[in-house]
């Protein structure tokens, strides 16, 4: 049998394995559970977020590589998977939350947040052109 590669399955986002899967989708799935940890715990008193760094090569630098990130004054993202893709998104929600806090003088609630990080996250697995994040 030929593998999903030979027929073209996983060259665009909209095209459907005859098993009824977008393999665009499993490798940004797949990329995700290769990342290091991501931990957020939200408490009586706040939240606390962590980030697994490890070193896996002599050439890298551990203090160069950030996982957790500030959005806003009351924001914080910790992330997981492609940090390239990870990044993209971090822009994105900085500038909705800076937006938002232009246009209605008051900051961005977390859910709104969360909702538009995900419409932007789920435009990306529908249109052709783009791929999935390999970020969370």
């Amino acid at each position: 049998m030929f593998s999903p590669q030979v027929y073209g399955y996983d060259r665009a986002i909209t095209i459907f394995s005859p098993e009824g899967e977008l393999y665009q989708v499993r490798y940004a799935g797949e990329a995700v559970k290769r990342g290091w940890a991501t931990v957020g715990i939200k408490c009586v008193d706040g939240v606390v977020l962590a980030a697994e760094k490890r070193k896996v090569s002599a050439l890298i630098d551990l203090n160069s590589i950030e996982k957790v990130y500030m959005i806003d004054d009351h924001i914080g993202i910790a992330a997981s998977g492609l940090l390239s893709d990870a990044r993209v998104l971090i822009e994105y929600a900085r500038q909705e939350a800076q937006t938002h806090k232009l246009l209605y003088d008051e900051p961005i609630d977390v859910e709104l947040l969360t909702k538009r990080i995900s419409d932007l996250k789920q435009m990306h697995t529908q249109y052709g052109g783009v791929r999935p994040f390999g970020a969370a």
